[in-house]
C-alpha cells in the first residue's frame, strides 16, 4: 500500500514541477564570467574562443534560468569536485553543486558574493567575450566547456551580454520600488495563480519543516526578480515575465503584491506530514518499529518508518480499522481511525502526539513544536470524510467531464492527455499510471490531491482553490485513464 500511496502522490505531483516561481535558488549553476577578487588569473590560449564580433545565435532567456541553476535546466549530472574557481579563491565550506552555480559566485544582484567580483559591468559586452571566459580564456579555472555544451555556454554569455541588468531599478533594500501591489494582484492572478493559487500557497519549494513559497522568495527582492523576469530553471511551463513583456514597474508591482501573501499553510503541510512526514520534513527515518506496532500481529510486511506513519495505521481515509483498512484486508492492523478526532481543542491533539496521552505514541523526539502544530492544523481542519465523494467499491462519485477541465489545466502538463507520460513502476520494471492510482488507491488519490505530494514541489488542490468535489472530479477522469 505504502508503494501506491507515494505513488498515487507523484500522480498529482504533476504539477509541483510547473512553477516553482519562488523555488530556491541556490543550485549548481555556471560560474562567473569574472576572475574571483582574490585570486589572480592563470591566461589560457582561447583555441576554442568563436571570433570577436560573430553573431552569436540562442536563447538568453534559457540563459538567465542556466545563470540560477544549470544542473536543474540542463538535467545534467552534478560535478563530483569542487569547481576549481571556488578553490582557487578558498572560499570556504560549501557544497560541490553550489560551488558550480553562478548565482552563488556572483549573486542575484549580480554585484557578486566575496570573495568573488560582480558580473553587472559586463552587461553589453560583446557576447563572443564572454563566451571566450566561460570557456577559460582569460582564467583557466574559468573552463565551463566540460560540464556544459556550446549552446549552453552561448545561453549564458547572451543572457549576461543582453539581458542581466542592475535590479536597484525595480528593488532596493529588498522592497519593491513604487510598487503598486493591487495591480500586482491582477498580474499574478492572469499569470501565475492557476498553479501557486490564489494565495501563492499551491507548491512548497522546500521541505515542510521550512517551508518557503512565493512571498518567502519575495523577501529577496533580486532574486524574486531574477526568477520573475527568466523563469524557473528546469520549469518549461512557468512562463518568464519577458515573453510576458512586463515592465519595471509589473516586477515592481507583483513584488508588492507577493510580500502581502501567506508565509507558510499548516494545514496542507501537516497533511503532507501525516502521509510521510520523513519525507516531509526531510529528516531520518526512524529505524526501529514504532512502539505500538508490536500490539498488532496482522501485517507482517511492515517494519522501520513505515510502522511511523500515520497514513499506515489509520488509512487514508482517516477511519483506520472502520474504514479502507477493516479486518480482512491486506492493510489491517486494527489501530483506530482518527476522523472524529478533528473535534478535539489542540492541547488534547498535542497531548496524543507528544506522548502524554500514550507514552508509546510519543513522536516529539521526531517533531518540534510548529511540527506539532502543522499535525494538530491537518487534523483539525484538513481532514474530511471521502464517503460523499468515493463509493464503498472505490468508484469516484464526481464528474469527469468538470475533472477533465481541472486535469487538462494543472495535472496534464506531467502525465499528458492519457496519464501515461509518467510511469511510476518504472524503476521496477511495472507500470503504474495515473489512471493505475487513481483505480487503485482512490483514498490516496485524494488525500495527496487535497494537500500535495510529500516531499514534492507538488501544488495541493486545497491551496489552488479547489473544493472536495473538484477532487473528486479530478479523481472522476483519472478513473478513466489507462491503467496499463
Amino acid at each position: 500500500m505504502k508503494k501506491l500511496l507515494v505513488l498515487a502522490g507523484v500522480l498529482l505531483a504533476v504539477t509541483a514541477v510547473l512553477t516553482s516561481c519562488g523555488a530556491p535558488a541556490a543550485t549548481p549553476t555556471t560560474a562567473p564570467s569574472t576572475v574571483p577578487a582574490t585570486v589572480a588569473p592563470t591566461v589560457a590560449p582561447a583555441t576554442e574562443a568563436p571570433t570577436a564580433g560573430l553573431e552569436l545565435s540562442g536563447d538568453s532567456i534559457r540563459g538567465g534560468k542556466l545563470y540560477n541553476t544549470w544542473l536543474e535546466e540542463t538535467g545534467a549530472d552534478a560535478p563530483t569536485e569542487l569547481n576549481p574557481v571556488w578553490k582557487a579563491a578558498n572560499a570556504g565550506d560549501v557544497s560541490i553543486e553550489s560551488s558550480w552555480s553562478c548565482v552563488t559566485c556572483h549573486g542575484f544582484d549580480y554585484q557578486g558574493v566575496k570573495p568573488f567580483a560582480g558580473i553587472l559591468s559586463d552587461a553589453g559586452k560583446d557576447p563572443n567575450v564572454i563566451l571566450a571566459s566561460l570557456k577559460g580564456a582569460t582564467d583557466k579555472n574559468h573552463d565551463f566547456s566540460s560540464v556544459l555544451d556550446d549552446q549552453a555556454l552561448t545561453d549564458l554569455a547572451l543572457f549576461v551580454s543582453k539581458e542581466m541588468k542592475d535590479p536597484s531599478a525595480v528593488v532596493v533594500d529588498n522592497k519593491p520600488v513604487n510598487g503598486n501591489a493591487d495591480n500586482g494582484k491582477t498580474l499574478f492572478d492572469n499569470t501565475c495563480k492557476d498553479c501557486h493559487g490564489p494565495q501563492g500557497l499551491g507548491i512548497n519549494f522546500e521541505s515542510d519543516r521550512q517551508p518557503e513559497y512565493p512571498a518567502t522568495v519575495a523577501e529577496n527582492g533580486p532574486k524574486i526578480l531574477h526568477k520573475l523576469r527568466f523563469g524557473q530553471p528546469g520549469v518549461p511551463k512557468m512562463p518568464a515575465g519577458i515573453d510576458n513583456s512586463w515592465t519595471d514597474q509589473n516586477y515592481s508591482d507583483v513584488i508588492a503584491y507577493l510580500q502581502t501573501l501567506p508565509k507558510a499553510s499548516p494545514v496542507t503541510e501537516g497533511g503532507r506530514m501525516y502521509d510521510n512526514w520523513v519525507d516531509a520534513l526531510g529528516v531520518d527515518a526512524p529505524t526501529t518499529d514504532q512502539p505500538l506496532w508490536k500490539t498488532q500481529k496482522t501485517n507482517t510486511s511492515l517494519s522501520g518508518s513505515d510502522t511511523w506513519l500515520c497514513s499506515t495505521c489509520h488509512g487514508f481515509d482517516y477511519k483506520g480499522k472502520d474504514g479502507i483498512n477493516a479486518q480482512g484486508s491486506e492493510n489491517y492492523t486494527g489501530f483506530p481511525g482518527i476522523l472524529d478526532a478533528q473535534k478535539m481543542s489542540d492541547a488534547e491533539l498535542t497531548a496524543w502526539l507528544d506522548g502524554t496521552k500514550n507514552k508509546d505514541h510519543d513522536f516529539k523526539t521526531y517533531f518540534n513544536s510548529d511540527d506539532l502544530a502543522r499535525m494538530v492544523a491537518f487534523i483539525q481542519k484538513g481532514m474530511i470524510d471521502h464517503a460523499p465523494y468515493i463509493g464503498a467499491d472505490g468508484k469516484a462519485v464526481g464528474d469527469a467531464t468538470h475533472g477533465k477541465v481541472l486535469y487538462t489545466s494543472i495535472c496534464k502538463i506531467c502525465h499528458g492527455d492519457d496519464g501515461k507520460s509518467i510511469n511510476f513502476a518504472a524503476d521496477e520494471g511495472g507500470t503504474e499510471y495515473v489512471g493505475t492510482i487513481a483505480t487503485n488507491e482512490p483514498w490516496g488519490f485524494m488525500h495527496v490531491g487535497t494537500v500535495g505530494l510529500a516531499g514534492a514541489q507538488m501544488p495541493a488542490g486545497m491551496n489552488l482553490g479547489w473544493s472536495a468535489q473538484d477532487i473528486a472530479d479530478v479523481l472522476a477522469w483519472a478513473q478513466t485513464l489507462p491503467t496499463k
